[in-house]
């Protein structure tokens, strides 16, 4: 399946902890934004481990999830990376 991870945290250190842990998961795309293929075990892992690390007071982490036809029919306009998704 795959997932679009969008993150507002509101301290440099945890922000830089947060997209270090994302970045074993998936593909920065954006600022505060990380796109990632994952099965059910690797998305169980990747919230313990981001979960572990925001203040949910004051930050916020969303995981939007997309069937693979809903996916790969987005479209994408300009400055596109190559990922391996």
């Amino acid at each position: 399946m795959h997932y679009v991870v969008a993150y507002d945290i509101s301290s440099d250190r945890r922000r830089q902890k947060v997209l270090s842990a994302l970045k074993d998961f998936g593909v920065p795309v954006q600022f505060s934004v990380v796109e990632c293929h994952l099965d059910r075990a690797r998305l169980d892992l990747l919230k313990e481990r981001v979960l572990s690390l925001i203040d949910p007071r004051r930050d916020r982490l969303t995981i939007y999830a997309f069937c693979n036809n809903c996916f790969f029919r987005a479209e994408r306009f300009g400055s596109e990376r190559k990922s391996s998704l």
